[in-house]
């Protein structure tokens, strides 16, 4: 699951933050569909990443590193034509090495109109890593860095340009994530949709013709070894998402890869779901409509008043 997935809800870290670093990766992943002969030249290119860097020097960035600041724009709208980064003060901590797992505090704010869309200052930082799935420009400007520093950095977004400044708090090796859930398997009550593995760990269900559930329902499938998950933390998982009636809206098996996010910005039955359980675990959510999408759904795939179905192997928790 990418930050993009239905199970994302646009609050303040989802909506603003998300913007940032998280939707980041994903609008420069190469997925635009544009067309290649479309490209500008390289001379057109470079005089274009010239001006953005430019216009990116004129934005003020005021506060102690460490602390919230405040960003000023030049003028609006302010716009750049790609993803374009500035370090704004180095740190003085370890050096930040590839691969590395970062926590950042950020704020962003809007080019369209300088408004603030959002910070974790308070909240609590985001995790970020920094590996090649970042796009360039970002992956540069935090490899190599010390941990303490601070960049600006603008970003083309839907409807204009977004532009934060972010605090690289901490950096730690990234352990390795198992491929699945790994740990004692627990024997669900009857009364709920029956869950099948493949050979890879890909859940599958069959569902009940009972009456959906009204409150949320929480089973551990397997028990994994690790520590509990706090719903201030940033996981990585593995899930698929089904409607009452076992119709199948998302996976992040079938993308090929885990998904990564922040507890506190998905649906609240995911947050009250996750939370308190133990890393390496597999857990059958079964979640009402209010702690859901409610009465508006999600896009074409989720229907108004939808209760959901999901298995979630928690692989990290950072």
């Amino acid at each position: 699951m990418r930050r993009t997935t239905t199970t994302a809800r646009r609050g303040l870290a989802a909506a603003a933050l998300a913007l940032t670093l998280g939707l980041t990766v994903a609008a420069c992943s190469g997925d635009s569909g544009a067309d290649p002969s479309a490209s500008p030249s390289a001379s057109d290119s470079s005089a274009a990443n010239a001006a953005d860097t430019a216009a990116l020097a004129q934005v003020k960035v005021e506060g102690d590193p460490g602390t919230k600041p405040t960003i000023t724009l030049p003028s609006t709208p302010f716009t750049v034509t790609g993803v374009t980064v500035r370090v704004v003060d180095e740190g003085t901590g370890a050096e930040i090495t590839e691969g590395q797992t970062l926590s950042i505090n950020e704020v962003a704010v809007s080019g369209t109109d300088g408004s603030v869309l959002g910070d974790n200052y308070e909240s609590g930082p985001e995790s970020v890593v920094a590996d090649d799935k970042l796009p360039p420009a970002l992956h540069d400007a935090l490899v190599g860095q010390k941990v303490g520093v601070r960049i600006l950095f603008a970003v083309p977004a839907e409807g204009g340009t977004n532009v934060i400044a972010a605090d690289v708090i901490d950096a730690k090796d990234t352990p390795p994530v198992p491929a699945r859930a790994e740990g004692e398997a627990v024997t669900p009550p009857a009364g709920l949709p029956t869950v099948t593995l493949d050979d890879t760990g890909k859940p599958s269900i069959t569902p009940i013709s009972d009456a959906a559930p009204t409150s949320l329902v929480v089973q551990p499938l397997i028990k994994g070894a690790g520590a509990p998950v706090t719903a201030d933390q940033t996981l990585t998982v593995h899930y698929t998402g089904w409607l009452w009636d076992g119709t199948q809206f998302d996976s992040s098996w079938d993308r090929g890869e885990p998904a990564t996010f922040s507890l506190s910005g998905v649906i609240p039955g995911w947050t009250q779901g996750l939370a308190g359980q133990t890393v390496g675990s597999q857990v059958l959510l079964v979640i009402p409509p209010d702690l859901g999408y409610g009465e508006k759904g999600s896009g074409d795939t989720i229907p108004p008043n939808s209760t959901l179905i999901f298995v979630v192997d928690i692989l990290a928790a950072t």
